[in-house]
């Protein structure tokens, strides 16, 4: 199986993903720039968390226009936090367990989720929300939303459900050494997907961590 690590000017977590695919998991993995063409074969493409301007001012200028919505505590939060499985039919959920809780980083002062009422309820029916922010019960409680997110929403997939994008670093949670080993399970549900044909044939899927 091959991991692309799709790397922008502003990545900071490509390094991390690399690792997790190749060190932890045992997998192939190749960086792939992102103005490349041509994704070497990969069965899974990671868009790393970071800035995709780059990590400039000059960057931020220009796009200091686009919606970013600032988290509730207004504040920079690099920390671990419980996150609750809510589907298992995405390639990126397969080897998990509806309901689990599971222990992953969070690294962001931006990004908590924003969608009018009637698209929450559209993801809803959909069953495209794939993560949510919980206590370490798996209760879904003001207190475990670390950044006021609607609906708790930490993870979705596309209708295809093929792509997951969340806000969490499975990557910086591979190895117990670092304090959770619970994002594994994400990377080897990629490779259980593959194995049992969900992401045969041309299917592509993508991991995007937007924090």
């Amino acid at each position: 199986m091959k991991f692309a690590i799709v790397v922008f000017p502003g990545s900071n977590c490509d390094h991390d993903a690399y690792h997790a695919a190749r060190d932890v998991l045992g997998q192939n993995a190749d960086y792939v720039w992102h103005k490349d063409t041509d994704l070497k074969g990969a069965d899974v493409v990671i868009l790393p968390g970071g800035f995709a301007h780059g990590d400039y001012l000059r960057c931020g200028a220009m796009a200091r226009f686009s919606p970013i919505m600032r988290e509730v505590q207004a504040k920079f939060q690099c920390e671990h936090v419980h996150i609750r499985v809510e589907q298992t039919d995405t390639p990126f959920t397969l080897a998990c367990r509806r309901g689990q809780v599971l222990r992953i980083p969070i690294a962001h002062g931006e990004g908590n989720y924003f969608a009018e009422p009637e698209v929450i309820a559209r993801l809803e029916a959909n069953r495209q929300i794939v993560f949510r922010y919980t206590n370490a019960a798996g209760a879904v409680v003001d207190d475990a939303n670390p950044n006021g997110s609607a609906a708790a929403i930490a993870g979705l997939c596309n209708e295809t459900r093929n792509v997951v994008g969340l806000m969490p670093h499975p990557e910086r949670a591979c190895e117990p050494v670092l304090g959770s080993a619970d994002g594994l399970l994400i990377f080897e549900s990629a490779v259980a997907a593959l194995k049992t044909g969900v992401l045969g044939g041309s299917t592509r899927s993508a991991l995007e961590a937007v924090g």
